[in-house]
Parts: C-alpha cells; structure tokens; sequence
C-alpha cells in the first residue's frame, strides 16, 4: 500500500515502446532516490525527461512490465509525439517517462 510519504517524495517512471508492443510499457518505477538515480540514468543515456506529475502519479498506480491503460494512449501519444519532435531522426526506443 501506498502511504502519504511516497506523494511527498520525487517520483519517477520510464516507459518503453516497440513498434512490436501493443502499447508502451513501464520498465522502472520508483521513488525518492530510486526516482533520482532513473531520471539520471535516463540523462546520462541521452533519454528525454518530462516532468508531469499527474501523469507520473497515475502511471506509478502500474506494475513494472505492464501496458499502459488504454485510457491513457491519448496523452501518452502525445507525449511521444513530443519526444520524436525534440529528436529529430532518432527512431530508437529511448523514449521514456
């Protein structure tokens, strides 16, 4: 369960997304340190990072491996949309929240 000190902390979570996949997939989730050592392991590899706090609060809500909700394909298309207008020409899967 999740208390109230985990909304205080920073949070972080990394989607993936494969051509292959049906819809992107969260493969690291974390707070607090956990969440820094993400975001700078994601810099370091010359991944986006966007800070969108609700958007992150909702996909903490899944576990790892899992597919983004439906519901969520929308908001996630855009900012994948986004992520591919900052990059121009990079195709890869370095696409991440």
């Amino acid at each position: 369960m999740k208390g109230k000190d985990h909304e205080d902390r920073r949070q972080a979570v990394a989607l993936a997304y494969h051509e292959s996949d049906g819809a992107p997939r969260v493969v690291a989730q974390g707070y607090g340190e956990l969440a820094e050592r993400i975001i700078t392991e994601a810099r370091r590899q010359g991944i986006h990072v966007h800070d969108a706090p609700e958007l992150v609060g909702l996909l903490m809500q899944l576990d790892l491996d899992e597919a983004i909700p439906s519901r969520l394909y929308q908001v996630i298309a855009e900012l994948l949309v986004w992520v591919y207008e900052l990059a121009p020409g990079e195709t890869s899967d370095k696409s991440r929240t």
